[in-house]
Protein backbone atom coordinates (compact mmCIF):
# COMPACT_ATOMS: atom_id res chain seq x y z
CA UNK A 1 0.00 0.00 0.00
CA UNK A 2 1.33 3.43 -0.49
CA UNK A 3 2.35 6.19 1.86
CA UNK A 4 0.18 8.33 3.01
CA UNK A 5 1.63 12.16 2.96
CA UNK A 6 0.17 15.30 5.06
CA UNK A 7 1.93 18.44 5.98
CA UNK A 8 1.03 19.82 10.38
CA UNK A 9 1.81 23.04 11.41
CA UNK A 10 1.73 24.84 14.97
CA UNK A 11 3.66 28.29 15.53
CA UNK A 12 6.29 28.72 12.69
CA UNK A 13 7.21 25.13 12.65
CA UNK A 14 6.04 22.61 9.72
CA UNK A 15 5.78 19.11 9.77
CA UNK A 16 5.71 16.41 6.71
CA UNK A 17 4.67 13.34 7.37
CA UNK A 18 5.26 10.08 5.80
CA UNK A 19 2.93 7.61 6.60
CA UNK A 20 2.98 3.92 5.89
CA UNK A 21 1.95 0.42 7.30
CA UNK A 22 4.40 -1.32 9.02
CA UNK A 23 5.47 -1.96 12.95
CA UNK A 24 5.44 0.89 14.36
CA UNK A 25 8.86 2.56 13.26
CA UNK A 26 8.49 6.63 14.53
CA UNK A 27 11.42 8.44 12.94
CA UNK A 28 12.10 12.38 12.96
CA UNK A 29 14.63 14.32 10.89
CA UNK A 30 16.33 10.57 10.49
CA UNK A 31 16.48 10.00 14.56
CA UNK A 32 14.19 7.91 16.86
CA UNK A 33 11.21 10.08 18.12
CA UNK A 34 12.29 9.30 22.03
CA UNK A 35 16.08 10.19 20.94
CA UNK A 36 14.33 14.17 18.76
CA UNK A 37 11.81 14.81 21.68
CA UNK A 38 13.52 13.56 25.04
CA UNK A 39 10.71 15.64 26.92
CA UNK A 40 8.01 13.07 28.03
CA UNK A 41 4.94 15.55 27.73
CA UNK A 42 6.15 16.40 24.10
CA UNK A 43 7.21 12.57 23.17
CA UNK A 44 3.59 11.67 24.43
CA UNK A 45 2.14 14.86 22.84
CA UNK A 46 3.60 13.63 19.05
CA UNK A 47 2.09 9.63 19.24
CA UNK A 48 -1.40 11.04 20.57
CA UNK A 49 -3.61 10.39 17.64
CA UNK A 50 -1.53 6.43 17.22
CA UNK A 51 -3.14 5.97 20.69
CA UNK A 52 -6.54 7.26 20.51
CA UNK A 53 -6.66 5.24 17.10
CA UNK A 54 -4.92 2.30 18.61
CA UNK A 55 -2.61 2.19 15.71
CA UNK A 56 0.90 2.44 17.32
CA UNK A 57 2.39 -0.88 16.01
CA UNK A 58 0.47 -0.58 12.79
CA UNK A 59 2.05 2.12 10.92
CA UNK A 60 6.02 3.18 10.25
CA UNK A 61 5.71 6.76 10.47
CA UNK A 62 8.77 9.33 8.63
CA UNK A 63 9.05 12.73 9.60
CA UNK A 64 10.71 15.51 8.19
CA UNK A 65 10.49 18.86 10.63
CA UNK A 66 11.67 22.27 10.43
CA UNK A 67 11.29 25.62 12.53
CA UNK A 68 10.38 26.83 15.78
CA UNK A 69 10.69 25.27 19.02
CA UNK A 70 10.76 22.33 20.44
CA UNK A 71 7.22 22.72 21.59
CA UNK A 72 5.71 24.00 18.37
CA UNK A 73 6.99 20.49 16.87
CA UNK A 74 6.13 18.52 18.63
CA UNK A 75 2.27 20.39 17.59
CA UNK A 76 3.20 20.16 14.47
CA UNK A 77 3.95 16.51 14.29
CA UNK A 78 0.71 15.13 15.93
CA UNK A 79 -1.47 17.30 13.46
CA UNK A 80 0.47 16.07 10.43
CA UNK A 81 0.18 12.53 11.93
CA UNK A 82 -3.56 12.75 12.67
CA UNK A 83 -4.04 14.29 9.11
CA UNK A 84 -1.94 11.06 7.66
CA UNK A 85 -4.32 8.64 10.20
CA UNK A 86 -7.47 10.88 8.59
CA UNK A 87 -6.34 10.71 5.13
CA UNK A 88 -5.52 6.89 4.92
CA UNK A 89 -8.33 5.69 7.20
CA UNK A 90 -11.40 8.21 6.95
CA UNK A 91 -13.58 6.17 9.71
CA UNK A 92 -10.70 7.11 11.76
CA UNK A 93 -11.96 10.91 11.46
CA UNK A 94 -14.56 11.44 14.27
CA UNK A 95 -12.47 9.72 16.85
CA UNK A 96 -9.36 12.15 16.00
CA UNK A 97 -12.11 14.82 15.74
CA UNK A 98 -13.72 14.30 18.95
CA UNK A 99 -9.98 14.03 20.70
CA UNK A 100 -9.40 17.74 18.94
CA UNK A 101 -6.52 16.21 17.18
CA UNK A 102 -7.88 17.43 13.72
CA UNK A 103 -8.05 21.28 15.02
CA UNK A 104 -4.59 23.73 14.13
CA UNK A 105 -3.71 25.99 17.27
CA UNK A 106 -4.05 29.43 15.90
CA UNK A 107 -2.31 30.93 18.97
CA UNK A 108 0.57 33.21 17.36
CA UNK A 109 3.39 35.26 18.67
CA UNK A 110 2.42 39.09 19.02
CA UNK A 111 4.40 41.33 17.16
CA UNK A 112 7.00 43.60 18.62
CA UNK A 113 5.13 47.55 19.13
CA UNK A 114 7.30 50.17 18.98
CA UNK A 115 7.55 52.58 22.39
CA UNK A 116 7.47 49.34 24.72
CA UNK A 117 10.29 47.49 26.33
CA UNK A 118 8.71 43.83 25.25
CA UNK A 119 4.72 43.31 23.39
CA UNK A 120 3.11 44.71 25.67
CA UNK A 121 5.77 45.67 28.87
CA UNK A 122 6.34 49.23 29.30
CA UNK A 123 9.30 51.16 29.97
CA UNK A 124 9.16 52.56 33.40
CA UNK A 125 7.23 55.64 34.33
CA UNK A 126 9.23 58.28 36.38
CA UNK A 127 7.38 61.64 37.57
CA UNK A 128 10.61 63.92 37.17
Amino acid sequence: MAAEHAVGTRKRATAKIWLTPGEGKFTVNGKELDEYLKRKDLFLAAIRPLEVTKAIKRFDVRVQVKGGGISAQAGAISLGVARALAKHEPDLQKALKDASLLTRDPREHERMKYGLAKRRKSFQWTKR
